[in-house]
């Protein structure tokens, strides 16, 4: 049986609705850190977002992208769209190996502590002139996952603006628990299937650009969408999901999780392999 997808378009919310989750944030303890730069948890605990914080140089970064553009031309030739590519780390060796990207793990273990499981990986690429929107959300809405202690890295493969319609953040939103939300129609033009209303009751606005190669760290609690892509330049990010081995996921999706930093139990997350194919 094939892993199901890290963040479906249409996720099945009356299965995740039968899930007992404890939905809370949970602060990082002020501990020594290694990689991110200093105030960085304070920063965390108080917006439940980070960025942006360095990670590939552009010579890097031109690859990845070359190594998109290749992947990108293959999924629209099978008929999908832009936004299909999920779960991409268990059907390509390269995008495993970023969501395994040392430096990236050390931050996301600043955050999580030592025992790390990388579980989700999907490319949200908006071509240029893409008028699709992704509403208003919280991440935490779409996972079976408790306690939800899980968080997003956001790869800007593209340079990342308001022009081209970057990530929209509502700061501090993710100490609200779960938010209610309604369910959009098939014909919205938003790419998932949710949208908070009235965010600005729940925090801080930020526009979160980023330069190619660079990321930003957001809660799974935290309120964040994008607008339209009105420019004639593509906008493609990578996000990563993360969460530390001492969550449950259900529904399968603990198939998804990779081991990334410490250690974990086999039973709870068995350990998805490389895949061989790049």
């Amino acid at each position: 049986m094939p892993p199901p997808n890290d963040f479906e378009i249409t996720p099945d919310q009356k299965s995740i609705a039968t899930v007992d989750r404890d939905v809370r944030f949970f602060p990082t303890p002020n501990q020594q850190h290694s990689s991110l730069p200093a105030g960085s948890i304070e920063t965390w605990n108080r917006e439940g977002y980070l960025g942006p914080l360095d990670l590939y140089d552009r010579p890097s970064i031109d690859e990845i992208r070359s190594y998109f553009d290749i992947l990108l031309q293959k999924t629209l030739a099978a008929g999908q769209d832009s936004y299909s590519i999920s779960s991409a780390h268990l059907k390509h060796g390269r995008v495993w190996d970023i969501l395994n990207n040392p430096l990236l793990v050390s931050y996301v273990r600043d955050l999580l502590g030592e025992d790390v499981i990388g579980w989700g990986s999907h490319f949200f690429c908006k071509m240029p002139m893409d008028n699709k929107v992704v509403d208003w959300h919280q991440d935490c809405s779409y996972w079976p996952l408790t306690p939800t202690r899980a968080l997003t890295v956001w790869l800007a493969i593209d340079n990342a603006d308001k022009n081209n319609g970057c990530m929209e953040v509502y700061t501090g939103s993710h100490q609200h628990g779960l938010i209610d939300f309604e369910a959009s129609a098939a014909d919205s033009g938003n790419v998932l299937n949710q949208s908070v209303k009235n965010p600005e009751q729940y925090g801080e606005h930020k526009q979160t650009a980023l330069a190619a190669g660079q990321i930003s760290i957001h809660s799974d609690l935290l309120v964040h969408g994008s607008s339209p892509n009105h420019s004639n330049r593509r906008r493609c990010g990578l996000t990563l999901r993360y969460c530390p081995a001492s969550v449950t996921a259900y529904l399968g999706w603990n198939r998804k999780g990779v081991l990334v930093n410490g250690q974990a139990s086999p039973e709870r997350w068995p350990g998805a392999k490389r895949p061989s194919s790049d």
